[in-house]
């Protein structure tokens, strides 16, 4: 995290504002990231209706970003800044996590900021967002497997959403097609991120290391189904978005079961998670007898 006084977006970044007047002919969100907008289902839904889908879509990618920051990057970021682990943290990891967490806090802030200009200059409404669904899998992952280190299994959700890379933050930026606000926001969240990948990289291989020998076996055995719980898609916003534009309910479910089919959705987890399974196989988690068994019937394995 050095250089972050000079170069973090929380330290010195301007607030980023929607002018309507420099859209004019872009989209809010890549359409090409939406599964189900080209679906035969949609082929008679009217242009305001598909608009609306694509709005819905950014903003449930948004409010994703603002619960995870909050909720679960968060909550494992300040036990490490509190050093409240069980193995010796150094004074500067700590001040590195409190940066990290000055960071997170900031992303979720200036995420619901776009939505709610966004919002306010289009006129289509966000839907109500749950994030609980995800963090009681994970719990129930933590439980499972580490029923008597829960502070110890939160620390490992962080590890992993910090080192998966997903495309979204990478291609919008990118993108002269979409909104540039969004483009600037996800940018700004993007550049981030790399610093915070690269701090958590370095923590993990420190934490495996510091764990007691008998306790590695069921830490390497929860961490591919944290990454599955990390990454699966949640199917609940977006079957709410396809309602809100007046589908019916079988057909709404036709759309998620063609678009989001179990064979789909682990190649997009195993495309997302390749960085943080070689992080894993680097330090011998993979060693770990039945994780390569865990990496296979979770769809991982390369």
């Amino acid at each position: 995290m050095h250089g972050w006084y000079e170069r973090a977006g929380v330290r010195g970044q301007l607030r980023r504002i929607l002018h309507e007047d420099r859209e004019t002919g872009l989209v809010l969100f890549p359409e090409s990231q939406i599964p189900y907008l080209r679906h035969e289902g949609l082929a008679d839904l009217p242009p305001d209706a598909r608009r609306a889908l694509v709005a819905r879509h950014l903003y449930q990618y948004l409010l994703f970003t603002v619960h995870l920051e909050t909720k679960a990057v968060n909550r494992g970021v300040a036990m490490v800044a509190h050093n409240e682990v069980d193995f010796s943290v150094d004074p500067q990891t700590r001040l590195d996590a409190f940066k990290i967490y000055c960071d997170e806090g900031y992303h979720a802030l200036y995420s619901l900021d776009i939505i709610q200009q966004i919002e306010a200059a289009t006129g289509i409404a966000a839907l109500p967002y749950d994030f609980q669904p995800r963090l009681d899998r994970l719990d129930r992952t933590g439980d499972r497997f580490l029923p008597e280190h829960s502070d110890l299994a939160k620390l490992l959700q962080v590890v992993v959403f910090e080192t998966v890379v997903t495309s979204i933050l990478s291609d919008v930026p990118r993108d002269p097609t979409v909104y540039r606000a969004v483009r600037e926001v996800v940018g700004d969240h993007a550049r981030d991120e790399a610093h915070h990948h690269a701090f958590f990289v370095k923590f993990f291989r420190e934490l495996w290391t510091s764990l007691p020998t008998g306790l590695r076996g069921s830490v390497a055995r929860s961490l591919p189904h944290f990454i599955d719980d990390c990454l699966r898609p949640d199917l609940a916003p977006i079957r709410a978005s396809l309602r809100a534009a007046g589908l019916a309910a079988p057909l709404v479910e036709d759309i998620l079961d063609d678009c989001y089919s179990e064979e789909a959705m682990r190649t997009a987890i195993r495309s997302a998670s390749r960085h943080t399974v070689r992080l894993f196989a680097d330090v011998g988690v993979v060693d770990v007898p039945g994780v390569d068994h865990d990496l296979l019937d979770l769809g991982l394995a390369r």
